[in-house]
């Protein structure tokens, strides 16, 4: 007897054959049969007029700590995702000595935008070894499919403490320490490899993010550990130091496959000949017989935020001034002509990877406190500029003033402009995925990129077959990554699956819930044209809910393809 028929369903593989009319049967998690099946079944789903594909694969997350309180993962199960990746860009939780918590949470918070207080509240710390982790892992049963860098900021935090955000050179020894953390953490199942040199990953009160001061013979060592297993993929936030040419070092002298994240490979009209560069040089990087790839947004960047928490503009030195400052002191410097002037200075002096490059036409009036302001919602600020009477810059911050900081900024900083998105997405060194799931929870949610891919690249602009656009985020993104099995709807694999109506799907808009340890607020989307996902042939949403289980069914993924 079968566990779970799925029938009449038109089936995606997801390696960018055209779908078939077809049942799937699915036994102990496996896809057992694939075609017109016979035979008793313990559950049975009607899906004829929707589409059934696999699972979508997230590369890019930020649930190292969520999952440690939450083993639903939310709200990626809900967005058709069945596996992800955690621990990018050398951020997360473990390996963390005790000693050492305090720190890590306190730069986690700011850098990826997490409620403090949800990760002094909602960490579960049973473990200081990245090898304790990936045992707690398995032992808290997510409902998704898990995998786990170790990160660069995580062990200059576990060997160095405080120093690892002030002392470039580390000793000897500690470099020593460090690589041999990166080999534990691969010898107990990690991913890879992950690290960041962007300028905009700053930790608590201001303070750079331990690898972003590092040198490159210190990435070279820790990332040359993966050549000792031939196995594992490196993945940077590369900022303008880490060049394509230094991700092609990584990439030959570790003998693996680097990824490259950066705003610096998203299209922005300012300066719309750059990022097709960075996948110009990775093809370029290929050909001599190193692999390295652009791990590719396809969403527009956009972020949800107060001034008094403005985080996408702390890349812009006028704004030290306020970083985690009390409210009164972040409204002294906005009322200050010094204060503005120095932004204006700032804008015309950009700073490589800067997330807001200056144009107000792309920075809209979100949600506002008071009835008065209602009207003005959903302007941008070039038209309240001219509403007021002054330059958009000052009615930026006028209206920040008037709304005691509560009003929501709503800004579209890179990829919103489809025709120069579209040969991004197109091009041989992409990888889709970056959705950032997890993380920035107070400003935005990109969770949802699988359904806006679908909804919004392959329904709406025409840019991608059905077929070709589920291949994309689904088994493409997990043999880049080196994930075996996934990403696939074939017989034998694992029964990892979405059920959908490819008229239908997509995502929400933006809501926020106040729903994290200590009553800590997010932000959410939901899916549309959703039927049912599937994590090892158990229903773990069914379209309107998560499903209650006594245990999620997600697997712990620690082997990997060499």
């Amino acid at each position: 007897m079968y566990d779970l028929i799925i029938r009449q369903a038109r089936v995606f593989d997801g390696l960018g054959n055209p779908g078939k009319i077809a049942d799937v049967a699915v036994q102990n998690g496996i896809v057992a049969e694939i075609g017109s099946v016979t035979g008793p079944t313990k559950n049975e789903v009607d899906a004829k007029g929707l589409a059934l594909m696999p699972g979508i694969v997230d590369l890019h997350t930020h649930f190292d700590a969520q999952v440690t309180w939450d083993s639903t993962l939310s709200p990626s199960p809900a967005l058709g995702v069945t596996t992800v990746v955690m621990g990018n860009c050398g951020f997360g939780i473990t390996p963390c000595p005790a000693e050492h918590r305090e720190t890590m949470m306190k730069n986690l918070s700011v850098v990826e935008g997490m409620d403090l207080n949800a990760l002094l509240n909602g960490i579960n710390w049973n473990f200081e070894t990245f090898k304790e982790y990936m045992d707690q892992l398995r032992a808290t049963k997510p409902y998704l499919n898990t995998a786990l860098f170790v990160g660069h900021s995580v062990v200059r935090t576990a060997v160095m403490g405080e120093a690892g955000s002030q002392k470039v050179e580390p000793s000897r020894q500690e470099l020593e320490a460090m690589c041999q953390l990166v080999r534990e953490a691969m010898q107990a199942g990690a991913i890879g490899f992950a690290s960041s040199f962007s300028p905009n990953h700053s930790g608590y009160g201001g303070i750079p993010m331990p690898s972003t001061i590092a040198t490159e013979e210190e990435l070279l060592a820790l990332s040359g550990v993966m050549k000792e297993f031939d196995k594992g993929v490196f993945m940077m936030a590369t900022g303008a130091r880490a060049t394509p040419e230094v991700i092609e070092k990584v990439a030959a002298n570790s003998g693996r496959p680097a990824f490259i994240s950066t705003v610096l490979s998203m299209y922005n009209p300012a300066t719309p000949d750059l990022a097709i560069t960075y996948y110009e040089k990775a093809e370029q990087a290929r050909a001599r017989g190193h692999e390295v790839y652009i791990l590719t947004s396809c969403q527009p960047l956009s972020f949800d935020f107060t001034l008094e928490e403005p985080y996408p503009l702390f890349s812009h030195s006028a704004f030290d001034r306020v970083k985690n400052r009390p409210a009164e002191e972040i409204l002294s410097a906005y009322k200050d002509p010094a204060f503005r002037q120095q932004f204006r200075e700032d804008l015309k002096n950009l700073k490589p990877g800067i997330l807001f490059l200056g144009d107000w036409n792309y920075l809209e009036v979100g949600e506002v406190s008071r009835p008065e302001h209602a009207e003005l919602e959903g302007m941008t600020y070039v038209e309240l500029g001219k509403k007021w009477g002054m330059d958009p810059l000052d009615a930026f911050f006028e209206l920040a003033i008037k709304e005691n900081l509560k009003n929501h900024v709503i800004g579209k900083f890179f990829n919103h402009i489809d025709a120069g998105v579209a040969p991004l997405l197109k091009h041989s060194s992409s990888v889709v995925t970056l959705s950032d799931a997890g993380a920035h929870l107070i400003y935005m949610c990109d969770a949802a990129f699988g359904l806006h891919f679908l909804g919004h690249w392959v329904r709406k602009t025409g840019e991608f077959s059905l077929e070709e656009g589920i291949r994309r985020i689904t088994s493409h993104a997990a043999d880049r990554f080196k994930i075996p099995n996934r990403g696939r709807l074939i017989k034998g694999a694992p029964a990892d699956m979405l059920l959908f109506d490819p008229q239908e799907v997509g995502m929400t808009k933006l809501e926020t819930l106040h729903d994290l340890p200590g009553g800590g607020a997010r932000k959410v989307r939901s899916g549309t044209g959703i039927h049912g996902v599937w994590v090892n042939g158990c229903m773990v949403h069914d379209g309107k809910d998560y499903v209650k289980l006594a245990e999620g069914p997600g697997h712990v993924i620690d082997s990997f393809m060499h």
